[in-house]
């Protein structure tokens, strides 16, 4: 083979550290960015908390927001080049992202020399850098909240780990008296019990456990069960439903309305309640409707999940991102202070970095002054491209503010893309894992994106829209004769909808709702 040199164009892409890191936080959640601060604290002495300062002034024109929008657009541009990059890999196809659907970022190595061109290579020790995030920090109990305003309440501000069944039920197995064979059979029957509260193994399965133990007969370890079955959650340990429902209704007081009658209704004809076969069920239990609705209602009472209340997860809390009100009728959008702690450059280091003479110790200090600057400008970034796009937002969905789900506007990412004048991947990486609080309640920025069904007319309306009219009109059916898919279609038709038998039944489906045999009731 001849070896020649050959001249070959194409295009490389690279990114600062800097740019790395300002797009790492766009798309990183409120708890798991206070973990992120809590390292950067950790490790670099240039960093404090700043109870001086308001989050609210972040919003106003600083000095400085200049140097942030700056590097906001520097991170918008990167995330364009590398999925332009990707795209022309794999697909030339330019339709939009659907909502909740996010582009990944590769992370090849991109070129940026004109970015590198406007970052000093050293930022003066000598210049001044005002702080403008302010907040209490947040005290959630979540693994990735490390901040307390008052250190002294750090033990009461940590998340309590609940006991789990096994605990939960191996406590009062402590305190009743039996022999140790006896309590090795409850250990075998409380290890098999699941997070619902179920007993997971058979008996001939437990009795498996213990073939080096001859003695141990079936007989036995049913009636270690049975004992079990005493503890508490009431009606924990047992086999299916049934024993289950039946366990409970047993330790109802005596003089409890309609408890003889359940017991007969769980005990022989669960599976017609199941079928909600209520003809049958009336004329086998020789009952009206009004007194089997009574005994319904009484098994509907009972918990069909008895150890559902009881877990070994911590609880996860949400900090939403942004505020939204209404004042003086007009909708406002802003950042929560609450979620991030306020951070400054510490000035005595600052200052103890320009009087150092040891050019080791001195680089050392100014290297950790520029990741500190860097650090903040990345988070002053990160809020103000989430500010802004969570304004188009509110913006795009003021009806929905106004007047409810019903109004949600058909949204997509390329919509509020081109209404900011930024990429879609970068738009899809803000509104994931952010949240914002309003007087309706707490919705993912994802939340208000949603894809289009027309109307008779030839317009448009959100599928959200279209789950909540679904929603609306089940809520309002009569459950003795539920609407159908079908029904529901030719109602939604007469209001304008024009939606296809198969999608309601995938929208029901996604809201979790029963078909209409199983939401026939009596009750």
């Amino acid at each position: 083979m001849k070896q020649a040199l050959h001249l070959k164009i194409g295009q490389q892409l690279t990114m600062t550290p800097q740019l790395q890191q300002a797009i790492r936080l766009l798309q990183l959640s409120s708890l798991d960015l206070q973990q992120e601060i809590q390292e950067a604290l950790e490790s670099n002495v240039m960093l404090e908390l700043d109870e001086s300062d308001k989050l609210s002034e972040s919003n106003s024109d600083e000095p400085h927001n200049g140097e942030v929008k700056e590097l906001t657009k520097q991170i918008d541009e990167s995330i364009d080049k590398i999925d332009t990059s990707s795209n022309k890999e794999s697909t030339n196809d330019t339709a939009s992202p659907e909502p909740g659907e996010e582009t990944a970022v590769e992370n090849d190595q991109v070129d940026f020399d004109q970015i590198q061109n406007t970052i000093p290579e050293d930022l003066p020790t000598d210049s001044t850098w005002e702080e403008v995030y302010d907040s209490n920090p947040v005290q959630a109990s979540s693994s990735t909240s490390q901040y307390s305003g008052d250190d002294n309440n750090f033990l009461e501000n940590s998340g309590k780990l609940d006991d789990n069944i096994q605990e939960h039920l191996q406590w009062q197995l402590d305190l009743t008296p039996m022999s140790e064979q006896d309590r090795r059979i409850a250990d075998a029957i409380i290890d098999a019990i699941n997070d619902d509260g179920y007993l997971s193994l058979s008996i001939d399965e437990l009795l498996e456990g213990f073939t080096d133990e001859p003695e141990i007969e079936s007989e036995e370890i049913e009636a270690v069960l049975h004992l079990i079955q005493n503890f508490e959650p009431t009606g924990v340990a047992a086999r299916d439903l049934q024993e289950n429902l039946a366990i409970q209704l047993k330790f109802l007081d005596d003089d409890c309305a309609w408890k003889k009658e359940a017991q007969i209704l769980v005990d022989r004809h669960l599976n017609l309640l199941a079928n909600r076969d209520f003809a049958t069920l009336k004329r086998r239990m020789k009952l009206d409707e009004d007194s089997l609705a009574d005994v319904i209602r009484l098994i509907k009472s009972l918990n069909p999940r008895p150890a559902g209340q009881i877990s070994d997860k911590k609880t996860q809390y949400i900090v939403p991102d942004i505020i939204v009100k209404k004042v003086k009728g007009v909708w406002h959008a802003e950042l929560n202070s609450d979620s991030m702690p306020p951070l400054s450059i510490n000035k005595h280091y600052m200052n103890l970095a320009k009087e150092m003479k040891k050019s080791t110790d001195s680089q050392s200090l100014k290297d950790h002054l520029q990741e500190a600057r860097w650090f903040i400008k990345s988070l002053q970034s990160r809020n103000e491209t989430l500010l802004k796009v969570a304004r188009c937002i509110l913006d795009f969905q003021r009806d929905f503010f106004d007047y409810g789900d019903e109004y949600m506007k058909a949204l997509v990412l390329a919509d509020v893309a081109n209404a900011v004048e930024m990429h879609e991947s970068t738009i899809s990486r803000v509104t994931t894992q952010k949240y914002m609080h309003t007087p309706k309640g707490i919705f993912e920025l994802k939340y208000f994106f949603s894809s289009h069904v027309s109307t008779a007319s030839g317009g448009e309306v959100s599928a959200t829209a279209i789950r909540a009219v679904i929603r609306k009109l089940i809520g309002n059916e009569d459950s003795r004769k539920p609407l159908s898919d079908n029904k529901l279609s030719k109602l939604l038709e007469a209001q304008n909808y024009k939606v296809a038998r198969r999608t309601i039944a995938k929208y029901r489906e996604s809201m979790s709702i029963p078909p209409s045999n199983e939401r026939k009731s009596i009750v």
